[in-house]
């Protein structure tokens, strides 16, 4: 999951935004979008973490990522 679904939206929502640091509330951000990109039906067949090809999910992430790094003061 980390390396598929979290880093690549972590990493350029920093760089959008031109974070200096990447810290536990960036994270946390990119945790909930991951969860967030997930529906109740696919939760209903099983399915828990969005597929790694969906382009919905990696944008979501790095959008909380950007707003995250903003609101927390690692863009300096």
């Amino acid at each position: 999951v980390n390396n598929v679904l979290a880093f690549p939206g972590i990493f350029r929502g920093a760089f959008d935004c031109g974070a200096k640091v990447i810290n536990e509330e960036m994270k946390l951000a990119a945790a909930y979008a991951i969860a967030g990109a997930v529906t109740d039906d696919d939760v209903a067949s099983g399915k828990v973490i969005p597929d790694v090809f969906d382009k919905a999910a990696f944008s979501a992430v790095t959008e909380a990522v950007k707003r995250a790094a903003i609101s927390s003061g690692a863009v300096k």
